[in-house]
């Protein structure tokens, strides 16, 4: 035990480098590995987590799971996501996030693998539960690398290059791991990812450095004063690691930032994972074409969540709560135009789905982790990440549930043949993206640390 602690232990502080053009060469060379594992890496890793979604029509019409039984399964995930984010997110502020992270995503990797091996439910819900926990060792890491990296001016930029990984991870699973479900079937969706992202592991490995002062380099404030010196503004006043993470839970502003991410993660995790049923069988798409409207949705993410960390830092100051405002109104309109279209209009629905895509990716970067950093000390960047993702991703975990019941409850049999009702679900996805506005609103005047 005491080998595997000192694994994981944040690494000693070596000898400043006095060298302002070696420190310049190092910071720009590490920073961009550092963005290119935990953006791509992270990305990658998202599709051992988002397995489920793609297999459920096969599942339900293979009559080895129901839709509430489904519901059972991938709510397990979101809370083994939910309380494992959380300590997670305690425990990075203090490890190697060079070895933390890559050992979450192989330890994800070996899960999927072990996926379909057995088809008892209860050996599926621990085993997906399980996954959602090693799944949290990503977001806790990207917050230390945001915070230990890039300085304040800097970090809404790259916290929305870094937030389009989960955009491009469920691309790649909507569009890829339903061709694979298609030709191969559903145990292909889930053991593809796995292999792949054994290998993913092992590039986050080679990528990833700890924080700078592991490395001999000064913090990112005095480099990117110019001067060698920490502006006063960015000096935290001694404060120990263990002190600051226990403030956020005395920080009124992250309690209702946490409620208003649940709320969203209600509407986000319910297109996820009961989106490809619903357009197949409400709008009669195939499971690729299913796929790939979502996969359009996805990528449309990744320039909402740049564009967003690009308008908040240069048009607004950094200040969030308007952006949030703008995008929540387009984003539940856009839902509107998605449910309420009638079937034979997919060019219509496919251009909600880019609008919708761009707008929820630009609140889940500022309500899912962006807004906490900013507003929390940088010594608890981790674990103010992992206090919003137990909120976040307990009210995915509910979403789940209840939309796997209400669905259930709206499907009768006709001559042998399943009918969906989803209205109900419907208007449960839809009110959590409202009330997800209107608490995010409450926050317009909320104070941010520098």
């Amino acid at each position: 035990m005491n080998a595997l602690l000192k694994f994981f232990v944040v690494g000693k502080e070596k000898p400043l480098i006095t060298e302002k053009a070696k420190v310049d060469k190092l910071y720009k060379k590490y920073r961009l590995n550092i963005m290119l594992a935990v953006t791509i890496g992270y990305g990658f890793a998202y599709t051992c987590r988002l397995a489920l979604s793609v297999v459920k029509k096969p599942l339900i019409d293979g009559g080895i799971f129901s839709a509430e039984q489904l519901g059972m399964i991938g709510s397990a995930l979101f809370y083994g996501y939910a309380f494992g984010k959380l300590t997670n997110g305690f425990l990075a502020d203090h490890a190697n996030i060079k070895r933390f992270f890559a050992t979450g995503v192989l330890l994800s990797a070996l899960i999927n693998l072990a996926m379909g091996h057995s088809l008892l439910l209860w050996v599926w819900i621990i085993l997906w539960g399980l996954n959602g926990w090693f799944q949290g060792f990503g977001a806790p890491t990207g917050a230390v690398v945001l915070s230990q990296w890039f300085s304040k001016g800097e970090r809404g930029r790259f916290y929305g290059i870094w937030s389009t990984a989960h955009s491009m991870g469920e691309g790649l699973t909507f569009v890829g791991s339903a061709t694979l479900v298609t030709y191969f079937g559903w145990q292909s969706g889930f053991w593809g990812p796995g292999i792949f992202c054994v290998f993913v592991a092992l590039g986050i490995y080679l990528l990833m450095q700890d924080r700078p002062h592991t490395l001999g380099l000064p913090p990112i404030a005095a480099w990117k004063s110019k001067t060698g010196v920490i502006p006063e503004s960015e000096v935290e006043i001694s404060q120990k690691t263990s002190q600051a993470q226990l403030s956020i839970l005395k920080t009124p502003t992250i309690w209702i930032l946490g409620l208003a991410s649940a709320t969203m993660y209600v509407t986000r995790y319910a297109i996820n994972s009961w989106g490809v049923l619903y357009l197949q069988e409400i709008k009669g798409y195939t499971l690729v074409e299913a796929g790939s409207m979502l996969g359009v949705n996805t990528l449309a993410g990744i320039v909402g969540c740049v564009a967003y960390g690009f308008i908040s830092d240069n048009l607004f100051r950094a200040k969030r709560p308007p952006v949030t405002l703008i995008f929540g109104i387009i984003e539940i309109l856009s839902l509107f135009v998605i449910f309420f279209t009638p079937p034979g209009h997919p060019v219509i629905i496919t251009l909600s789905f880019i609008v919708y895509g761009f707008t929820l990716s630009g609140l889940l970067a500022a309500l899912g982790g962006l807004f906490a950093i900013d507003i929390a000390s940088k010594k608890a960047a981790g674990a103010v990440m992992g206090f919003i993702g137990v909120f976040s991703y307990v009210g995915a975990g509910i979403q789940d549930q209840i939309s796997g019941y209400l669905i259930e409850m709206g499907t009768t049999m006709v001559e042998g043949v399943r009918h969906y009702n989803f209205e109900n679900a419907i208007i449960f996805w839809i009110g959590g993206s409202v009330v997800s506005m209107i608490l995010a609103a409450t926050l317009w005047n909320a104070k941010v640390t520098d």
